[in-house]
């Protein structure tokens, strides 16, 4: 099973869902009704995050330019978009980037060596990535907490499959964005009914972790070399080119087909002769 190498258990992992510039930015092109509350609530879940090691799961929505909603209107966090980028302080330094290849490989024990696991989805349901479904199923973690954006949408979807496959989950309720708050309060009671637990934001601020369950990551233990990382321009869109967005960490892994990492590995420099040495002779 991921993850349970040395008998290792998390009391908790932060599921962030669709943090993105469309829905959480006020001037984003679909913000959520509550954006202004939730920037500074979703700052102050990041801080408790980093503070505690606590191990992330994020999602990002990610569409095609020819995709419609399902009232027939052009549809937001478009691939490569600014509009479908994280928000920036939602991203922690040790990252990786999933990709969608319909497969269930995941590399073993993400958190040895990352804070943070990033799947991209084309539907609502986080569950639907196969790959992310098989890390949250097989994940040994006593607790998820969730927050994000689409209480009523994506956020009820990630909950109601987590409660399925026998999980326990607590919402963060004033750290969840919405559209409509009465369809909100309705998809709120039914997760309740369902079996999930919902907090306050400060509830959640006052819990300090284990140390022996929190993330085995450790900013100060693990070496990044050069060899580790990967140059491209932005994690939200891995396959285009050109320039890499300035201000962007370089230390971010995108894993693909098999579990793969893309970032390169670290090659022996060639045997020089000595000076003075002919070829072919000893």
């Amino acid at each position: 099973m991921l993850g349970r190498k040395d008998g290792m258990l998390f009391e908790c992992v932060l599921v962030d869902i669709n943090t993105q510039e469309d829905y959480c930015d006020p001037l984003g092109s679909s913000p959520v009704g509550n954006a202004i509350e939730l920037m500074p609530a979703l700052r102050r879940v990041m801080a408790w995050t980093k503070r505690n090691l606590v191990p992330m799961v994020s999602s990002v929505e990610s569409h095609r330019a020819t995709e419609l909603t399902d009232s027939g209107t052009p549809i937001c966090c478009l691939d490569g978009s600014t509009g479908q980028r994280k928000v920036a302080f939602t991203l922690l330094r040790q990252r990786a980037f999933v990709e969608i290849d319909n497969t269930l490989a995941v590399p073993k024990n993400f958190f040895r060596q990352y804070q943070q696991v990033i799947f991209r989805k084309r539907t609502d349901d986080l569950l639907a990535n196969p790959k992310a479904d098989r890390l949250l199923t097989q994940l040994p973690v006593t607790e998820f907490i969730v927050v994000g954006a689409g209480l009523e949408t994506s956020i009820k979807a990630a909950v109601l499959g987590l409660l399925a496959r026998n999980k326990k989950v607590t919402i963060v309720s004033d750290a969840c964005g919405y559209w409509h708050k009465g369809t909100a309060i309705l998809a709120l009671r039914q997760m309740e009914i369902k079996g999930a637990t919902v907090i306050t934001l400060d509830e959640l601020l006052t819990r300090k972790l284990d140390r022996k369950m929190r993330s085995c990551y450790h900013p100060h233990r693990i070496k990044v070399t050069d060899a580790d990382r990967i140059r491209h321009e932005t994690e939200q869109n891995p396959r285009t080119t050109g320039a890499r967005h300035p201000g962007k960490p370089r230390d971010v892994e995108v894993i693909s087909r098999n579990g793969r990492s893309s970032a390169p590995r670290a090659t022996s420099p060639r045997p020089t002769k000595p000076a003075g040495q002919a070829d072919g002779t000893s």
